[in-house]
């Protein structure tokens, strides 16, 4: 991913861009919003520049809503290679991650990279298991951390002028236990990671279950990156 300089006067993309209150609320990885928000950039061949726009849900998830506007505005040839990166609010439910596969099937063409702030509903195990079909499909599916907060901030925000570096510092350590998560997901194994909001004064609570083929099976610098987790120390 290439940063430019953010929007200036004569920014063509600042029409496309989503406003710093909105990059606020739909990304950080402590709330529990429930509408969802795509920013993504596709780009065709080598050398070419990204082309970049954002989406939100209607009556149809985003991920559906772009699927729809692409496949009806673009022409995908079978000999040029098309990159799209998404930055989601939310993980893709099971459903829109059967959609996204199917359109994967019918354009050999795209390779599809996934940047998500949270898990959607990660207790069901139909979008464990449809997150787990995007994986073994091919698509590479992480947890936003800073670079990417910092990335979509630069170019997918209508950043105040002179507040370019000015992204909203969101604590690391959700970013770290959704990162978590998403591996037991991908591994197969069951969530470790609980989840609970706190009406009355609007806190989200996350909470750590950790059984031992979590111990046996995660590389331990992921539990330990949470700080929240010391690993016994073998002395030889």
């Amino acid at each position: 991913m290439a940063s430019d300089g953010g929007p200036s006067a004569g920014d063509a993309t600042s029409r496309r861009r989503i406003e710093p209150w909105e990059f606020e609320v739909f990304f950080d990885p402590r709330e529990l919003r429930k509408e969802a928000c795509l920013l993504y950039e596709l780009q065709w061949g080598r050398g070419r520049d990204p082309w970049r726009h954002t989406g939100k849900n209607t009556t149809k998830h985003v991920e559906r809503n772009f699927l729809a506007k692409i496949t009806s505005e673009r022409h995908f040839h079978p000999s040029v290679r098309c990159s799209i990166i998404w930055f989601l609010s939310w993980s893709p439910c099971w459903e829109c991650s059967e959609a996204i596969r199917e359109f994967l099937d019918q354009h050999p063409s795209v390779t599809l990279v996934i940047y998500v702030a949270r898990l959607f509903q990660h207790m069901d195990p139909q979008n464990r298991q449809g997150l787990r079909d995007l994986v073994n499909r091919g698509v590479m599916i992480r947890i936003m951390g800073a670079p990417e907060y910092d990335y979509c901030w630069r170019n997918f925000v209508n950043y105040p002028p002179g507040k370019e570096a000015h992204w909203p510092r969101f604590p690391p350590v959700w970013m770290q236990l959704y990162a978590l998560e998403l591996h037991c997901i991908i591994l197969n194994l069951p969530p470790c990671l609980k989840i609970s909001r706190r009406c009355q004064n609007q806190v989200t609570l996350f909470r750590l279950i950790l059984q031992n083929c979590h111990y046996q099976m995660i590389p331990p610098h992921l539990l330990l990156a949470t700080g929240l987790i010391q690993l016994p120390v073998i002395l030889r």
